[in-house]
């Protein structure tokens, strides 16, 4: 994640120098130092994801780069709100343009003196990120380890001792063992911990499948592969059913010559080849041609967590796509049992906290074998205990270093721009229904979404959310009538995971309950409760960019006051009170200057001041299921707002059936807007 805050950073370093490059002259080389240091970094920091998490150095090291460009950000957002413009107008206009080219002045110089400083500090991280790299001898030859694919080729694909399988099992036999003579793909899809490759592996040992394939060989492709060592690995498994040798000179050959023996070798025979895991379209593109369509029946058998991949794999037979489900609650709850009380029923003491637990591993295999390992430790006669694994499922979770890193693995996947859209959905109350709208406009009001030439910024955003779902991330939560996604979420587990990274990268604290301690450097707050501490919790934070308050239904009564003047919040990007038990709207919002998303949806809120036409940088203006009905002429100076909502339906009176549509009086120059 941290390549996409630096990545973000560079962009506005940019700007910034095209911008106001002619009025700081004197600091224009260092900024643009810090810029060229920070590009250089990129390719560390995209390495650096899937490594510092067994690397104590490394993790120091990305976490300087992380506070370097945050603190960057916050001075040139610090400048530009000195900068704001304050029109002067009438008998004090002369007074408050010289009082405006002193504080210009101070800006000037104190930003000057910033990024000076910041410059020192990016030369001491570049030092240390060089020694680190010749240390370990990284960007000369990659990452020192492939731990990934070490992890996923040693995988025991026997732990997680599966219930539920023998359907599934039988449906992917039927299809290998089908009387087609042309050589097919099948494909298994779904989540990581789902048991894709427990499935397959099941189904490859068959009996009636050996027996039907002589000549077959498991192949496990991962993240980070050498196609020319798996075909080798092939060719060995290939000619051991024959009981020869391997080729002479094998270990010398190159891509051209082990792709030329497998096809030779397999020309004649009806075969069964397993790509376990594969993560990118490229690693199938590499091994088709070595796999002869040589009308004997043969099958390719392979398995991901991508439906796009699935899908191309099996182009020339769609019906072949196996979308692995969850299991169901039944075979949730003797998997649980079978690994607890060995096979025998769950005690009637321990089965409400037994089924909570599971409604948090929504049929996930793999985290219910991970927390059946941690509740067989514990009292089985004290449910106090069994309690306090269903409260603190994240911290369990974290511990188990299997199920963890088969989650990571999706995640360092990523490219960083959906990273940070990943991490994002740490934001939301579990169970919240999360609008696929709302969260582009997020998304984009936070900087994740990169403009492309020919398309809006929301259809990229929208492109971003289909990434996720095609890589099983999210969720499908509910659909509009002609069947575009309306609401999304994320498997409870997987959420667990992200939680624990977003954390762990200052990137957001969540703020459930009095007690929460917080990480005070997180650029994001997320309240998931309306006490009368709120106050209190904003106050630690120095450097907000953005603020969401979700509301319960124990929330409703009353709206605890906030200061939205305080010096923290000055910098606010985002503020989301949706929901919020609000009967005015917030006079001190519109003294936020650097503002691009504001919503008030389901708020009580019934008029907008004049003075919101201060937010000169608002893109999302949300009013929707207000009781705004006229906007101010003061609107038409938000000449950067992408999206206003301003609209609300009310039910008729003793009909639920019929509502009535209001809509809003608009300025006479609304037309303006661009």
């Amino acid at each position: 994640m941290s390549e996409g805050i630096v990545t973000l950073l560079i962009t506005k370093l940019g700007d910034f120098l095209l911008e106001r490059g002619k009025e700081l002259e004197t600091v224009k080389n260092e900024a643009e130092y810090v810029s060229d240091e920070l590009a250089f970094m990129k390719t560390f920091l995209r390495l650096a994801d899937a490594m510092e998490e067994s690397d104590s150095a490394l993790k120091l090291l990305v976490k300087k780069v992380r506070d370097v460009a945050y603190d960057t950000e916050d001075a040139l957002d610090e400048f530009r709100l000195c900068l704001a413009n304050d029109n002067g107008y009438g008998i004090f206009s002369c007074f408050r343009k010289i009082c405006r080219s002193v504080k210009d002045a101070r800006a000037r110089r104190r930003i000057s003196s910033k990024i000076q400083v910041i410059k020192s500090r990016v030369i001491s991280i570049t030092e240390s990120h060089r020694r680190y790299c010749n240390k370990n001898n990284i960007m000369v030859h990659g990452s020192s380890s492939d731990s990934t694919t070490r992890i996923e080729s040693q995988r025991d694909h026997e732990e997680a001792d599966l219930v539920g399988i023998e359907n599934p099992k039988k449906q992917l036999i039927e299809r290998l063992l089908g009387t087609k003579s042309g050589r097919e793909v099948v494909s298994v899809v779904g989540m990581g911990g789902l048991g894709k490759s427990t499935l397959v592996k099941r189904v490859y040992d068959d009996p009636d499948v050996k027996k039907h394939y002589k000549f077959r060989a498991w192949i496990t492709v991962s993240q980070s592969y050498e196609t020319g060592d798996l075909l080798k690995h092939m060719i060995q498994q290939l000619f051991q059913v024959l009981r020869k040798p391997d080729p002479h000179g094998v270990e010398a050959m190159d891509y051209d010559k082990l792709m030329t023996i497998i096809n030779k070798f397999l020309q004649q025979r009806k075969y069964l080849i397993v790509l376990d895991d594969v993560w990118h379209i490229n690693a199938w593109d590499a091994f088709k041609s070595a796999l002869p369509n040589n009308n004997h029946g043969s099958r390719v058998l392979l398995t991901t967590r991508n439906n796009d991949i699935a899908s191309i794999c099996c182009m020339e037979f769609p019906d072949n796509v196996y979308s692995l489900n969850p299991l169901s609650p039944e075979e949730s709850y003797t998997l649980f049992c079978k690994k607890i009380f060995q096979k025998s029923c769950c005690p009637r003491h321990l089965k409400k906290v037994a089924e909570k637990i599971l409604g948090r591993c929504e049929g996930l295999p793999l985290a219910i074998v991970a927390i059946s390992g941690v509740l067989a430790t514990k009292d089985k006669n004290r449910i106090d205990e069994w309690e306090m694994v269903h409260r603190s499922l994240g911290a369990e979770l974290e511990d188990n270093n299997k199920l963890k890193t088969i989650l990571s693995l999706s995640y360092n996947d990523l490219p960083y721009y959906l990273k940070s859209c990943l991490l994002y959905f740490s934001i939301f109350p579990r169970g919240h229904p999360i609008e696929r709208t709302r969260l582009a406009r997020l998304w984009i009001a936070e900087g994740f979404v990169i403009e492309k030439e020919g398309a809006t910024i929301e259809e990229v955003a929208g492109g971003y959310l289909n990434e996720l779902l095609k890589r099983s991330l999210v969720q499908v939560e509910g659909s509009t009538s002609d069947g575009r996604v309306k609401t999304c979420r994320i498997h409870d587990v997987l959420l667990e995971s992200i939680i624990l990274k977003a954390r762990d990268q200052e990137f957001v604290a969540v703020a459930k309950e009095k007690c929460t301690i917080l990480p005070e450097k997180a650029r994001r707050l997320s309240i998931h409760y309306a006490g009368q501490h709120i106050q209190h919790i904003i106050h630690i934070f120095s450097r907000l960019r953005s603020l969401l308050m979700f509301w319960g239904v124990d929330s409703l009564s009353g709206y605890p006051k906030i200061n939205l003047s305080y010096g923290g919040l000055r910098l606010l990007n985002v503020l989301d009170l949706q929901g919020a038990p609000l009967k005015e709207f917030p006079n001190e919002v519109v003294n936020l200057f650097l503002l691009k998303y504001l919503s008030l949806r389901y708020t009580k809120v019934d008029a907008i001041p004049n003075s919101i036409g201060n937010l000169q940088n608002l893109e999302t203006l949300d009013l929707k299921h207000s009781r705004v009905i006229e906007l101010p002429v003061g609107i038409l100076k938000l000449q950067k707002l992408l999206n206003l909502l301003v609209y609300f339906y009310q039910r008729e009176q003793h009909d639920d059936h019929n509502y009535t549509k209001y809509g809003f009086k608009a300025p006479a120059r609304i037309g303006c807007l661009q």
